[in-house]
């Protein structure tokens, strides 16, 4: 039987809402008036009348927020209660899109340290002293306007001359210069390499980097079984509500 809240079922007060959710007067107040929970009815004293209509709203609105963030979970729910269910499932599925697509990144990213990790022909620099683009162009294998895309699109960093202006590769762009290129060969995308540099350059550690993206794969793992417990709880909601397949 369709449950929209204008069935008023057991009354509840509003404090017994929030306690029962773990959260305060006004952020029940503030769920009615987003559409987080469904309009509420009033007395003829003025009080607002809860049911378990929005008991089971604001389950499935943390559990909601809990697998896509309140973003999502607000978008999803002012939609339920707006009778716009297409733009609810919409909003559902495109938390689930970017889960999929943090996945795919993160597996890119570790494939391409893996590669790197792998590989032992990226040289030591032999010199303490900065290059110029012309010797790091010999010494990765490419030519210099490569080297002035990959700058262009936040892989290397090069130093500047300060009284010439010509650019100055200390050893660790050097290093970072190789790394692209041995990642270009493999067809690496560069953002992914851009993920990796960056990476590298915040840890110094390929084997620390790939610690931390075990724990971000972890991480991961969790938000996906919350996104499935979403995908339960507002399910379990709509059938509340009479949205029966």
């Amino acid at each position: 039987m369709r449950n929209d809240g204008g069935d008023m079922g057991k009354r509840l007060r509003i404090i017994d809402l929030a306690r029962t959710a773990g959260i305060s007067v006004q952020q029940v107040r503030n769920y009615v008036e987003s559409g987080v929970l469904p309009p509420v009815e009033r007395t003829p004293g003025g009080y607002r009348v809860f049911t378990d209509a929005h008991a089971e709203a604001l389950i499935t609105a943390r559990a909601l927020a809990a697998g896509h963030g309140w973003p999502t979970a607000r978008a999803v729910m002012r939609a339920v209660h707006d009778g716009d269910l297409e733009t609810a499932l919409a909003a559902l599925d495109a938390g689930h899109a970017r889960l999929d697509r943090e996945r795919a990144e993160l597996a890119a990213v570790h494939d391409a340290l893996s590669t790197v990790l792998a590989n032992q022909a990226i040289p030591s620099p032999t010199t303490h002293r900065p290059l110029r683009i012309g010797q790091v162009a010999r010494a990765v294998g490419v030519r210099p306007p490569v080297l002035r895309l990959w700058e262009a699109r936040g892989l290397l960093r090069p130093d500047r001359d300060p009284a010439t202006g010509y650019r100055l590769y200390p050893r660790a762009e050097l290093r970072a210069a190789h790394v692209v290129a041995l990642l270009r060969q493999g067809n690496y995308l560069l953002e992914t390499i851009k993920a990796v540099l960056d990476e590298l350059r915040r840890t110094g550690s390929p084997e620390h980097v790939l610690r931390e993206l075990t724990h971000r794969g972890q991480d991961l793992h969790r938000r996906s079984l919350r996104g499935v417990g979403a995908t339960a709880a507002l399910h379990t909601y709509l059938t509340y509500l009479g949205h029966t397949a």
